[in-house]
């Protein structure tokens, strides 16, 4: 049995200053790096890819709406054309730090209010694809990315990754160790109590059983089934580095690899 386990990073130039980031990609398997949307830039990105190689962390980019005041978690009404380019120079930025440091662009994650509205809304998701199709080089005539392209990821049981999968890309259906979950499969909005799995245990219990069981308790206590191809913490989580550890270590203990997306 086996799993990636990524963390949203390369938000918070203070979290990179303190070596937080760096201790939670000690942690992980894949790196979710912040593209110039949400947050980030040139120089937070060069550090952030730094680390991640360092730690044997495959690199992604977290691309997300161009709206740091409100951290990419407000849903912004964007023609979809806009969308697109949106996402197609965040990645195409990232992707040429990357280069530049010798790094793969491995995966590509969108990042808070674009990643849960493209759960839904397949006209968004394809925006999107069309997005990373562009900034991570196309093909001739502009086909996605053959073989060795970056993986799309999106909300496991969610339309964006058939929409994904339908554009051409490889896929990763994506879980989350410290969110709280829906009846319906989705994650409970920030805005309301209990959202964030705070406890690393609470979050560490979350994972293994994901991964093991293929489910989890949703906040009116049914079960709710969830398939997952990586799991995600949030570097922006308080005690994110704690939940990180605790989340690896349990997972191991249960015999779950953890391991990045295989490219």
């Amino acid at each position: 049995m086996r799993i990636d386990l990524n963390c949203d990073v390369g938000e918070i130039p203070a979290l990179i200053a303190d070596g937080t980031d760096d201790r939670l990609l000690a942690r992980v398997t894949s790196a979710n790096i912040a593209c110039g949307g949400h947050a980030g830039d040139d120089a937070t990105m060069r550090a952030t890819i730094a680390s991640a190689l360092r730690h044997g962390c495959a690199v992604g980019a977290h691309p997300g709406y161009d709206d740091p005041a409100h951290f990419g978690r407000r849903r912004l009404d964007l023609p979809l054309d806009r969308v697109t380019g949106l996402v197609r120079d965040q990645v195409a930025r990232l992707r040429a730090i990357a280069a530049a440091a010798g790094a793969a662009l491995v995966h590509v994650k969108p990042h808070g209010a674009l990643y849960n509205a493209a759960a839904d809304d397949r006209a968004l998701a394809a925006a999107i694809a069309a997005g990373v199709r562009a900034g991570a080089g196309a093909g001739p005539g502009g086909a996605a990315p053959a073989a060795g392209g970056p993986i799309l990821v999106g909300l496991a049981g969610s339309a964006s990754l058939e929409v994904y999968a339908g554009s051409g890309f490889r896929v990763a259906a994506e879980a989350f160790a410290d969110r709280r979950y829906e009846p319906d499969g989705r994650l409970r909005s920030r805005a309301l109590a209990g959202a964030l799995l705070a406890a690393p245990e609470a979050a560490a219990a979350q994972a293994v059983a994901i991964v093991r069981e293929g489910r989890v308790i949703a906040s009116d206590g049914s079960m709710v089934a969830v398939a997952a191809d990586t799991l995600c913490v949030h570097g922006d989580t308080p005690g994110a580095e704690r939940i990180a550890a605790a989340v690896r270590r349990a997972l191991e203990a249960a015999g779950v690899t953890v391991a990045p997306l295989r490219v």
